[in-house]
C-alpha cells in the first residue's frame, strides 16, 4: 500500500531526509519514532504528495506521489501537527465541506458526519463554532477531517496531543478498528505506549536517516536481548538448590527465597520444560510472568539523547535563515533593478517632454 524507496529531501544545503526506504502493507500500523526535527514530518509529507522529494520516489496505492499527486491526496487522510480549522464555522459545515471537496456523495456526507461526531463524542456541541471548542475537541474535528471520505491510506501526526485520557483511548479504539479494516496508517507520535499498542511495524528516524526497523517484539530481542521471565514459588528455596537441569535448560539471573529470573530466547520452546523440571522436583509453582520490557528503553538506547536532535533542529533553522537571507536579498535586489527602470522612464519622459 506504501512504497518509499531512497527518499531524500535537501533543502539548500542541509539534508531534511536521506535515503529512506519504507514499505507498509495493507492493513499495517507504521509508528515513526524520532526525536523534533528528525525528519518524521518531511517524510509524511513527501509520502503525501505536498513535497516533492529531491531524490528517489514514493508510491501510496499505486499512485506515485509526484507524478499523480492528485490520485494520492484523493486516496489519503492526513493530520498534520498543526491542523488549520475554520474557527468561525460549526463543525457539520465544516466537515461538509471537506466531504464535498473529496467528492463525497451528498446523501453520504450528512450521515458519515454524523456518525463520525457520535463516534468521537462530538454529536452534543454541534452548535457551537469550532473557535468556542477546547483544544483536545479541535484535535478531533481535525482526525474527522482526515477521516471524513473513508481514506485507504492515513497520516497521523500526534493524534492523541492534548486529549484527555477518555478521548484518547477513543482515537487509539478507532485507529485499532480501521486497522482490521485493511486502512493502512502511518503514526508520527511521542506517545512509546500509544505507539507499541497499536503499530505492527515500527521505525526509528534521526538525522534523516532510519536507523532501525521492525516489529516492537523484534526490536526488543534486537536491541535488549532474550525475553527476561519472573518464576514465583509457593515456597522458600536457597538460591543454590535449583535443579541442576534447569540450570542447564536457561540462564538464571538473579533469585530470592522465593522466586528466580532467567533468560530465554525460545520460551515458548523452554519455559514448558522449565515448569516440568521444577513440578518434578516438588516445587510449587505460583506464577510464571514476563518481565516487561518497555519500548522506551529501545527508543533511546537507538534514538541518542535530545541533544543530539537539537543539534539536528538548529542546523535546520540555520539553513533556512540562510534561505529566506537568499530570499530577502533577491527581492531588494529586484527591488532595485525595478526602482532605476522607473528613474530611466521617468527621465525618458521628461526628456522627451522638453
Amino acid at each position: 500500500m506504501i512504497e518509499a524507496v531512497n527518499l531524500t529531501k535537501v533543502f539548500g544545503d542541509f539534508m531534511a531526509v536521506n535515503d529512506v526506504s519504507l514499505t507498509v502493507k495493507e492493513g499495517q500500523v507504521l509508528a515513526l519514532l524520532g526525536h523534533n526535527g528528525a525528519g518524521k514530518t518531511t517524510t509524511t509529507r513527501m509520502l503525501s504528495a505536498i513535497l516533492a522529494p529531491t531524490k528517489g520516489y514514493a508510491k501510496i496505492a499505486g499512485y506515485d506521489t509526484v507524478t499523480q499527486a492528485l490520485e494520492v491526496r484523493r486516496s489519503i487522510g492526513h493530520l498534520t501537527e498543526l491542523p488549520g480549522l475554520y474557527s468561525r464555522m460549526r463543525i457539520e459545515e465544516y466537515l461538509d465541506f471537506f466531504a464535498e471537496v473529496f467528492n463525497v456523495p451528498k446523501e453520504t456526507r450528512r450521515s458519515r458526519t454524523e456518525e463520525m461526531m457520535r463516534q468521537f463524542d462530538l454529536w452534543e456541541t454541534r452548535k457551537l463554532k469550532i473557535g468556542e471548542y477546547s483544544k483536545g475537541m479541535r484535535q478531533k474535528t481535525a482526525l474527522i477531517r482526515a477521516l471524513i471520505h473513508d481514506p485507504k491510506v492515513l497520516f497521523l501526526d500526534e493524534p492523541t496531543s492534548a486529549m484527555d485520557p477518555y478521548s484518547s483511548k477513543l482515537v487509539r479504539d478507532s485507529i485499532s478498528e480501521l486497522k482490521k479494516q485493511n486502512r493502512t496508517v502511518v503514526l508520527c507520535t511521542h506517545n512509546l505506549y500509544e505507539a507499541e499498542e497499536l503499530a505492527d511495524h515500527i521505525a526509528i528516524i534521526r538525522k534523516g536517516e532510519i536507523l532501525i526497523e521492525g516489529s516492537p517484539d523484534d526490536l526488543k530481542r534486537r536491541l535488549l536481548g532474550a525475553p527476561s521471565f519472573t518464576v514465583k514459588l509457593a515456597q522458600y528455596q536457597q538460591p543454590d538448590n535449583l535443579p541442576t537441569r534447569l540450570k542447564e535448560l536457561v540462564e538464571v539471573s538473579d533469585s530470592g527465597v522465593d522466586w528466580f529470573t532467567y533468560r530465554c530466547e525460545e520460551p515458548e520452546k523452554y519455559n514448558p520444560h522449565l515448569l516440568k523440571i521444577l513440578v518434578e522436583s516438588g516445587y510449587q509453582v505460583i506464577t510464571i510472568s514476563e518481565t516487561p520490557r518497555s519500548l522506551e528503553s529501545v527508543y533511546l538506547k537507538i534514538a541518542g539523547t535530545p541533544a543530539t536532535a537539537n543539534q539536528n533542529r538548529d542546523e535546520s533553522e540555520q539553513t533556512l535563515s540562510k534561505l529566506k537571507e537568499k530570499r530577502k536579498g533577491w527581492f531588494r535586489n529586484r527591488s532595485k533593478e525595478e526602482a532605476n527602470k522607473t528613474q530611466e522612464t521617468q527621465a525618458e519622459q521628461e526628456e522627451a517632454v522638453r
